[in-house]
């Protein structure tokens, strides 16, 4: 497994954030493609070139791209544009050299058989036909629903593309699911993970610094590895007033148990 950042979490321009990655030691970057400079509207084809030789020169690579800008997924009528442009970012993410753009589907209703169950099934289809075809993966991010719920929409959708990005602290904030147990329940869908922690909201909850929350690290990668997981554990910090010191902390905190892996 390799260790990732989204160099958003540094709150820095992009080009700072590169160079905060570099220091920290990580191998990957997962930025957003939503809007500034790095959304496809923007980045055009020969502008795309430039920037991943600028990421390659540094010893980087993309991980994913993070293409979540609230599509509602569950929503026929105002899908349309948005499955049409999270296609670009597909489009965007092969450019870059990785084959792998994140997002949120929203909460998975609990009713199967409801519009809202089966328009979420459609607009996952038509992501992932799209996936299949030009070869990149759609990886929607776990957190407002169980594993369970969340393989289940997944195993309705008609195509390989559909896939997880497992953000383990999501799942320990919002519902309580142990992250070990959602490996092995995704086990077939996991491309790509957030490495995140926090604190279920009945005990104080909200995201800590890496190590510091609920998130049981040494049995979760333990986990990933004995699925075979080999990808990427991208750090994302989503608040706190020293961004740059718990990125460094999360990336130590990694290299440590890695190391007890034997990876």
């Amino acid at each position: 497994m390799k260790i990732g950042v989204i160099p958003d979490s540094f709150h820095e321009p992009f080009n700072d954030a590169v160079a905060h990655a570099v220091e920290i030691g990580v191998q990957g970057l997962q930025p957003y493609c939503t809007g500034g400079r790095l959304c496809p509207e923007i980045l055009l084809p020969s502008l795309r070139k430039e920037l991943l030789a600028f990421v390659k020169g540094n010893g980087l690579e993309f991980s994913a791209l993070c293409a979540d800008f609230g599509m509602k997924f569950n929503t026929k009528e105002f899908n349309t544009l948005g499955i049409e442009r999270t296609k670009r970012m597909m489009d965007l993410a092969l450019d870059l050299d990785t084959h792998i753009i994140t997002t949120h589907i929203g909460k998975v209703p609990e009713d199967e058989n409801c519009e809202e169950y089966e328009n979420m099934v459609r607009s996952i289809e038509a992501l992932g036909k799209y996936g299949d075809e030009i070869g990149c993966v759609f990886a929607t991010e776990t957190g407002p629903e169980k594993a369970l719920a969340l393989r289940g929409v997944l195993e309705k959708a008609d195509t390989h593309s559909a896939k997880v990005n497992l953000d383990p602290a999501n799942f320990v904030m919002t519902v309580g699911q142990d992250p070990v147990e959602a490996v092995y329940i995704l086990k077939d869908y996991i491309a790509h993970t957030h490495a995140k922690d926090g604190r279920h909201h009945d005990v104080g909850g909200g995201e800590t610094p890496l190590g510091q929350g609920d998130v049981p690290w040494k049995e979760y990668l333990a986990a990933l590895k004995d699925v075979g997981y080999d990808g990427f554990l991208t750090i994302e910090r989503e608040c706190g007033a020293d961004r740059v010191g718990d990125i460094r902390i999360a990336a130590d905190f990694l290299k440590e148990r890695l190391k007890e892996l034997g990876e």
